[in-house]
């Protein structure tokens, strides 16, 4: 795992009237245990990770508990999971990235709320959407609304946030449906406390197993004929009984200001960022009293009209804050005031931005020409200066700076094993053109950055091979599809490296087996290092023995397959250039073998400090350049992009360029002097061993060549 959650699984254990403090996301995990969950599932990914991390992590307590955890291998086999919620009383929740996740999982989720569930049943969502999104701006809430699917949008708060993790069940449950709750990034880790309250022990679990198996009922399946029935009941009763828990439960909070002729309508998610914006204008104090009324939404679908049309009513204007588009919350209001004859007047994305992420900055615009038009008897001068200063600051830098500030586009770790690969597939198309390359989800999606550029798609986790296959054969030569280990057992080997056999397909496949799915935080994998594997002596080797993957690929009917250590530069272009060259036609599958460096230093970190606290010989590599001769030219950066490469002035005055000097970030992986090698470019790199707790033969090694380099040494 990325890291221990030691503090946080003691926090889990926490009892009435105790404090917790933490993040959104554990206070969401605590929420789910005091809930009563039989089950918990998911698929890895920010900004959600810590949730199902720490679930796995403290496996020994939920076991006590009664709680099932299982980390599933993809989004769709974590929404299967709920199944277990339609026939039984049992309160499951599975969690991920959305919208790409619920995108995965959509297929079983349909089938899901189409059947209904018994006991209460929860998808929580990282709904990375905005700035800090890793993925395409969609949002959630089509997909509830189109499988009529209750959706959560709690206020940043802890308190609220474990509340409605609880109501969720509860609102689930009355209406037979399944309820998703969509968190954004700064929700997920958002430090706060609140009281908790005892954990429970779920009725249903394998502490407490059932005798028999629920009876037949053909009702319960999602399959024709029950499914024309099942649509009635969404329609007829499910989306009623939400609704009336709702309005019953007051998931919804108005908030009474001074005034009774405007208001606003807000997505719970957003509050924290409305209420700065108004202090910013003097409506709001530092405890989130406003002067405008608003009703936040927390539960963002279904709607309830009677409470809208009774807020909205006697109001000459109201402005609703939906973020992404398309606008279903303002769209879904309107029809509701104009269903009852409402004369108040609605705004939304008429006065706020069509898409982009809802900062405090951009609600302060919509909201003084909201303000600006219908209270006029309000000062906004406060407001006019604040965008103006905002303006003026903008213009100011861009003067000083003289153009826009230059981009800075995230790259790989120092000594990620997959900027290798890269660099010798930008040396091979030197020598055979540039073919077409479809890139993939993951950590090596960051070579669409400078500087390799590489990649003309990304079309989904593992749905890289599958990418190219109308491409190939309109391409002259064979197309390069990049795929991580992770994506392979999550949906590439299904989509990508079947459907290339059946088809028969003649491209080449490179498989980044970097040990996990190290994106999302290095969780582990089908083909992970094995735990005796991690705490060896022999833990500082990078490359792991599981050849699950290999075998896979063989037992599939893969005939050509190579596996390449990726610090090998030379020996991967040597197999690259066979690939693209050979007469063998089918797929070509390359492992690119290497270990997650972060995850190899924070194992090999904790054995080194172990060694050299008894006293034993830790040797550790470390590469430099010799500032004599190098030229400057900087190839070796061009190639490497590594972090750890920078320039230095050279002190000499003949040599006018800068030249390449290695810091201290460097985890003497060896690319720097692989691809100098490789590439043929200069000798200037050299390795070096430093060795802490030397020996007698170390010493009498370096008794002796420091005389002989003494002696050779210029006076």
């Amino acid at each position: 795992m990325e890291r221990l959650f030691t503090e946080e699984i003691r926090a889990l254990q926490l009892g009435a009237g105790e404090t917790f403090q933490g993040e959104g996301i554990l206070a969401v995990t605590k929420a789910l245990l005091q809930s009563g969950v039989s089950y918990v599932g998911g698929y890895q990914g920010a900004p959600v990770s810590h949730l199902l991390d720490v679930m796995v992590q403290a496996r020994d307590y939920l076991d006590e508990l009664g709680v099932h955890v299982e980390a599933c291998t993809n989004e769709a086999s974590a929404a299967a999971m709920l199944g277990a919620s339609i026939n039984y009383a049992m309160r499951g929740a599975v969690t991920w990235k959305s919208i790409v996740g619920t995108n995965v999982a959509s297929d079983a989720l349909s089938n899901l709320a189409s059947a209904g569930v018994k006991g209460g049943a929860l998808i929580v969502l990282g709904e990375d959407y905005g700035e800090g999104a890793s993925v395409i701006q969609e949002r959630s809430h089509a997909f509830a609304v189109k499988s009529s699917m209750c959706l959560l949008d709690p206020r940043p708060s802890l308190p609220v946030i474990v509340r409605m993790v609880e109501e969720a069940f509860e609102l689930s449950e009355a209406c037979n449906s399944p309820a998703m709750m969509e968190l954004r990034i700064r929700a997920c880790h958002m430090q706060g406390s609140f009281i908790a309250n005892d954990n429970r022990a779920p009725a249903i679990s394998a502490r407490l197993p059932m005798a028999e198996a629920a009876s037949f009922l053909y009702d319960r399946l999602a399959h024709p004929p029950a499914t024309f029935r099942q649509e009635k009941l969404k329609s007829d009763v499910r989306m009623p009984a939400a609704r009336k828990h709702i309005l019953e439960r007051g998931l919804n909070e108005v908030q009474a200001g001074g005034r009774d002729d405007i208001g606003l309508i807000v997505q719970g998610g957003l509050h924290a960022s409305l209420i700065r914006a108004l202090q910013q204008i003097g409506l709001a104090d530092d405890f989130g009293n406003t002067t405008v009324p608003m009703l936040i939404l927390n539960v963002v679908y279904p709607l309830v009209p009677e409470q809208l049309v009774e807020f909205c009513v006697g109001r000459s204007a109201v402005l609703v804050i939906e973020e992404g588009q398309p606008e279903f919350i303002e769209q879904e209001i309107a029809l509701m005031l104009g269903r009852a004859g409402a004369r108040t007047t609605l705004h939304g994305k008429d006065m706020l931005p069509l898409a982009g992420e809802y900062t405090s900055e951009v609600i302060l615009r919509g909201l003084h020409q909201f303000l600006a038009r219908h209270a006029v008897d309000l000062d906004m001068s406060a407001a006019t200066q604040w965008v103006a200063s905002v303006d003026r600051l903008r213009e100011r830098a861009n003067e000083l700076l003289g153009t826009a500030m230059p981009p800075r586009p995230p790259t790989f770790c120092v000594g990620c094993p997959e900027r290798p690969v890269f660099a010798a597939i930008k040396l091979v198309e030197r020598e055979v053109g540039t073919p077409h390359i479809a890139g993939d989800i993951g950590c090596h999606a960051l070579a669409t950055f400078e500087p390799f550029s590489v990649g003309n798609s990304i079309l989904g986790y593992g749905m890289g091979l599958a990418s190219a296959a109308a491409v190939g054969p309109a391409m002259a030569r064979r197309t390069l599809s990049i795929m991580g280990d992770g994506g392979f057992w999550h949906n590439g080997f299904l989509s990508g490296v079947s459907s290339a056999l059946l088809n028969q397909d003649d491209s080449i496949l490179v498989i980044m087996k970097n040990g996990y799915t190290s994106a999302t935080g290095t969780q582990d994998v089908l083909s992970s290092p094995g735990e005796a594997a991690r705490t060896s002596a022999q833990a500082a080797s990078s490359v792991h023995a599981d050849t699950r993957i290999e075998q896979t690929i063989r037992g599939a009917g893969i005939q050509w397959l190579r596996t390449v250590h990726t610090y090998r530069v030379s020996q991967m272009v040597d197999t690259l250039r066979e690939a693209f060259t050979t007469a063998q036609g089918g797929l070509k599958v390359i492992i690119a073998e290497g270990e997650c460096q972060l995850e190899r230093q924070r194992r090999i970190r904790p054995l080194f400090s172990r060694l050299l606290r008894d006293g034993h010989r830790v040797v550790r590599t470390r590469f430099g350049v010799d500032g004599d001769v190098c030229s400057g030219d900087h190839s070796c950066i061009r190639l490497s992009g590594c972090p750890s490469l920078g320039l230095a002035d050279s002190g000499d005055p003949l040599k006018v360029d800068p030249i390449v000097q290695v810091n201290q970030a460097c985890v003497g992986c060896g690319l720097c002097g692989e691809v100098a090698h490789a590439a043929v470019l200069c000798p200037s790199f050299y390795r070096a061993e430093v060795v802490q707790n030397p020996d007698w033969f170390d010493r009498l090694r370096w008794a002796i060549e420091s005389r002989l380099i003494g002696w050779l040494a210029p006076a």
